[in-house]
């Protein structure tokens, strides 16, 4: 469904990402981890088609996304650290609008159902954005993402900043997709819930990947561990 091949960006004389090679599949959940300026943005950006790769292929759905961003537009959502929503309108009328953009239309019961389905309260349905926590405005792109029948998320710290209790909602909001056959590829800089959500995980440093490995392969305390030992190293 996703694949890099020998994915690389250069920023003059600044390599952000390295020959980059991954593959995510229907249902898998693939979480990146590093610190900042690893390559992890860099990753997300270039399967978005947000930058043009130096070199490599960033390919979705058999697809490579530089060369028909058009096609690859209708099978992904994106939900970022800080998702953007007009303020003075509400989560439905939020969901109504995207939505109209990407060329979809529903009748209101269709969209409350989403609604629903990405966990928002029903009280909060006709409210104001202003008033909504972060984490019910991440429900909302995670409205969007269903009522697109998105195969692919794309995510960059969607749970930054949230509570756990909303960070846990989240988590079961992606485990759900996952079961739908969604493939997602999540940057983050949470251990824990890398672990206890993800299908993958991989470990970026100064641009590279220098770590692939199933969460079924490893614990919580062995994966920081592994995670210090390459940020120390």
């Amino acid at each position: 469904m996703l694949h890099a091949v020998n994915l690389t960006k250069k920023y003059q004389e600044s390599l952000a990402l390295d020959n980059l090679n991954l593959s995510i599949e229907p249902g898998d959940i693939y979480c990146l981890l590093g610190a900042n300026g690893a390559g992890k943005s860099t990753t997300i950006n270039l399967f978005l088609n947000f930058i043009a790769p130096t070199s490599g292929k960033a390919i979705i759905n058999q697809i490579e996304v530089s060369k028909d961003p058009q096609a690859i537009k209708k099978l992904i959502a994106y939900i970022p650290e800080n998702l953007v929503l007009y303020n003075e309108l509400s989560g439905l009328e939020n969901l109504e609008y995207f939505v109209g953009l990407a060329g979809m239309k529903y009748h209101e019961d269709e969209m409350v159902n989403f609604l629903q389905e990405a966990g928002l309260q029903d009280e909060a349905f006709k409210k104001r954005v202003k008033t909504y926590s972060k984490g019910m405005r991440q429900k909302i792109g995670v409205a969007m993402a269903i009522a697109k029948k998105a195969r692919v998320l794309l995510l960059d710290e969607p749970t930054s900043g949230l509570d756990p209790k909303a960070s846990n909602e989240f988590s079961e909001l992606l485990l759900r997709l996952s079961q739908q056959n969604v493939a997602t590829l999540m940057a983050t800089h949470d251990l824990f819930r890398a672990k206890e959500t993800g299908t993958d995980i991989g470990i970026m440093k100064s641009g590279k990947l220098v770590e692939q490995l199933s969460t079924e392969q490893i614990n919580h305390s062995d994966l920081e561990k592994l995670y210090l030992n390459h940020m120390n190293s």
